[in-house]
């Protein structure tokens, strides 16, 4: 049972380091020692308001011990999948971990997280990676690359043809999708990227985007495919308006509603509109392998890192709108 100190948000964006006691593994789980965790755009609540639990869902590291029954060896290195999903349920069994009918709670949310130096969790949430990609890397394959994915993959399902692609937000998730594109489509795909922040336009440039600033999203020609990273509502509605006929506009980034008329926005031009919530756990095997493949191109999605001590200032850099992806390691 280690006993070890934690950064707690405390709201205000306080962060306070508070000792925390990890109960040994139970059945079926392992603890992990945590070495990188990468910091995200819902996370920015947190900061903000505070929790009693400790935060960070992008958590890669190591095995420190097993519960009963868990066949992980201890040192095993890997990422840890946000969900605790059942494994039982109908969704489970079809793949669907993502939206999984009875989980047990979500890691950084409900669970002590990835800033603490250990996460307690369910020996099935566990991914395994070797040591040829580093622990900051190797958060890479959660958010950036996991939910990114999954938001085409859930694009393809009204549009397998994409030839246009737009991407409202520039933040991490909004990154990842343009990364995740260029991996998917090659050079020839015009992907247009909007945001307010020049810092990030630019970023997105660099990585192959037609930036965009976002009061100029009716400039954008019609496409097949928008992708809201935003949450906002008018960023959703901008991107409805750019869809030709047969597009699809998915959700990816949590927030605010979306308002349509249905006859001329869905009916009339066969529109569709989707969620698309994290990704399932078995999309971890093909995103490590294209992680290798392109490596280098996916670790240009980090722009910072920061010692755990400095957590405080991690998540100002990360709200600053001049970053990309910011992570949190420890030694």
């Amino acid at each position: 049972m280690p006993i070890a100190e934690a950064p707690r948000l405390i709201g205000n964006e306080q962060v306070s380091f508070v000792p925390i006691s990890y109960p040994d593994p139970a059945p079926g789980q392992i603890l992990l020692r945590v070495r990188a965790n990468a910091v995200c755009g819902s996370d920015r609540e947190i900061f903000a308001q505070g929790s009693d639990t400790i935060a960070g869902h992008e958590v890669a590291g190591e095995v420190a011990a097993v519960g009963p029954g868990a066949t992980v060896p201890i040192g095993a290195r890997g990422v840890a999948f946000l969900m605790a999903y059942c494994g039982r349920c109908r969704n489970c069994q079809r793949g669907a971990t993502n939206v999984c009918l009875d989980k047990s709670g979500d890691l950084g949310f409900n669970r002590d997280g990835g800033l603490g130096p250990f996460a307690l969790i369910d020996e099935r949430v566990f991914f395994p990676v070797d040591d040829d990609i580093p622990f900051p890397l190797a958060t890479m394959l959660l958010d950036v690359m996991g939910t990114s994915g999954h938001a085409m993959d859930r694009a393809s399902l009204v549009r397998p043809d994409i030839e246009s692609l737009y991407v409202a937000g520039a933040g991490p998730v909004g990154i990842g999708v343009l990364v995740m594109a260029r991996i998917r489509f090659g050079p020839d795909v015009p992907i247009r990227v909007s945001d307010v922040s020049p810092w990030r336009l630019e970023f997105a440039e660099s990585l192959g985007a037609r930036p965009v600033h976002a009061d100029r999203v009716d400039s954008i020609p019609l496409v097949d495919v928008a992708i809201d990273a935003s949450g906002r509502t008018s960023a959703r509605e901008a991107a409805v308006a750019r869809l030709a006929k047969g597009g699809a506009l998915i959700c990816v980034g949590h927030g605010q509603d979306l308002r349509l008329d249905v006859s001329p926005d869905l009916i009339a031009t066969e529109r569709a509109v989707l969620g698309s919530e994290y990704f399932p756990f078995a999309d971890l095997a093909h995103n490590l392998t294209l992680l290798r493949e392109h490596r280098d191109t996916i670790a240009r999605v980090i722009t910072h890192t920061y010692d755990v001590a400095e957590v405080g200032e991690a998540f100002r850099t990360f709200l600053s709108g001049q970053s990309g992806k910011v992570v949190v390691t420890q030694a």
